[in-house]
């Protein structure tokens, strides 16, 4: 699968999901994430919150085209743990998350073949779970924007704003207004150009 064509999905919410298989008990669990250093946080607090689990397996997908990964087996069987959750997490073509996978062995050892059923049911079983919340949303890319305006422009600015389904808009009052706020990255040409007329090429972006 080609993910640099297909639109990929991004987690908006924290997600979960349990299984028990032959009395181990595993805990999937997805956390929104746009950054390594952010997901190596989530795996470490991860660890610290369930210190009397077994294994805390784990994978991540960052960036726009899923471009950056990781993954962890944290003990088990060489492939039968990360490999199986990251390959779950490539097939939905969702990005900018974590997925933790917390064990508690429950005295009957699985196998390979078993382990990597578990892991990947368990990961499967938390994505479908925030799809059926609607957590995975596709990803739309966004371009950051500040401007600062006359009081005399801010209402017919406003509205511009609206019209351009501008999100994250921030308003700081001053002497002047300044705007901050996203634009969808294709409609950024056309904003820019609608505020430039706006204000008679006075706003500079």
């Amino acid at each position: 699968m080609n993910h640099y064509n297909s639109l990929m999905k991004i987690l908006s919410d924290y997600a979960s999901f349990e299984i028990n298989i032959k009395n181990s008990r595993f805990l999937a669990e997805l956390f929104p994430c746009e950054k390594q250093d952010q997901a190596r946080a989530i795996v470490k607090a991860q660890k610290n919150k369930y210190f009397d689990s077994t294994h805390v397996v784990h994978a991540f997908m960052l960036g726009l085209k899923g471009e950056v990964m990781g993954m962890s087996d944290d003990g088990e069987p060489g492939g039968t743990a990360g490999r199986p959750v990251l390959d779950v997490i490539k097939g939905r073509d969702c990005t900018n998350l974590v997925l933790t996978v917390t064990r508690w062995f429950g005295g009957t050892l699985l196998g390979t073949g078993g382990l990597v059923k578990a892991y990947g049911d368990a990961a499967k079983g938390v994505l479908e779970n925030a799809e059926k919340d609607n957590l995975l949303q596709e990803y739309v890319e966004k371009t950051d924007f500040s401007f600062s305006v006359d009081y005399g422009l801010h209402k017919s600015i406003k509205k511009c704003l609206e019209d351009f389904e501008v999100i994250d808009i921030n308003e700081e009052f001053s002497d002047k207004v300044k705007i901050s706020g996203k634009i969808i990255s294709e409609k950024k040409k056309a904003f820019f150009e609608a505020i430039k007329n706006l204000s008679a090429g006075k706003i500079i972006l």
